[in-house]
């Protein structure tokens, strides 16, 4: 069974407190994506595999280290997604970038793709899955085996907000993928949105409502 991490740092604790307020503006709210996303990704990205590298100092030569292999592929599900891969591109200014296109039926409350472009070189990289909200855990659930489709399984994801039921969905069907999770919230309501939550995610960030 896949790890979950619920975040316990106290900026990531007081960033989201602020996010969920509904006087936060849009650009307050764009930053602070950014950056809770940042933190998170300092979080999961702590048991990366280490290599030696011998360097030289300006005064000897020493050995240090370096994250083997090729580095990280930060892939959003789109549309809110891209705002947590800017604060992890901060973070790790080389990584890669992958997309995920999914909308979700308004009936069903089920994903569907409408894009996928990700790095030739993805399935020998680390890859960060990225989504604001894990609701229902259809689209994260949906691009992860996008992902595996492509014969990618080195996974990570990483969300802000999430449901108990997104939380179980995504265990169930993808129990080798660890999950990050800036804040667990109590339900998802009728409409298949997180309680006490920050709203929808994408409109707040964009201020398309």
């Amino acid at each position: 069974m896949s790890s979950v991490y619920i975040m316990d740092h106290p900026l990531i604790q007081h960033k989201i407190g602020i996010m969920r307020q509904k006087t936060t503006t849009t650009k307050e709210f764009r930053d602070l994506v950014s950056e809770v996303a940042m933190l998170i990704c300092y979080e999961a990205s702590r048991n990366l595999p280490l290599a030696d590298k011998l360097i030289e100092t300006p005064l000897t030569a020493t050995t240090v280290k370096e994250i083997a292999g090729k580095k990280l592929c930060v892939v959003p599900i789109l549309r809110a997604g891209m705002h947590m891969a800017d604060g992890i591109l901060t973070l790790i200014p080389n990584a890669k970038v992958g997309h995920i296109g999914l909308y979700r039926d308004e009936e069903t409350l089920e994903p569907h793709e409408y894009f996928c472009k990700l790095p030739v070189d993805a399935a020998e990289r680390e890859i960060f899955l990225v989504d604001p909200m894990l609701a229902t855990g259809g689209s994260a659930e949906a691009a992860i085996q996008l992902l595996k489709a492509r014969g990618i399984y080195k996974i990570r994801f990483l969300c802000l907000i999430a449901a108990p039921e997104g939380v179980a969905r995504l265990q169930a069907a993808h129990p080798d993928v660890d999950i990050y999770i800036g804040a667990l919230d109590e339900r998802l309501n009728e409409n298949g949105y997180i309680l006490p939550g920050l709203g929808d995610a994408g409109d707040r960030i964009y201020g398309t409502k």
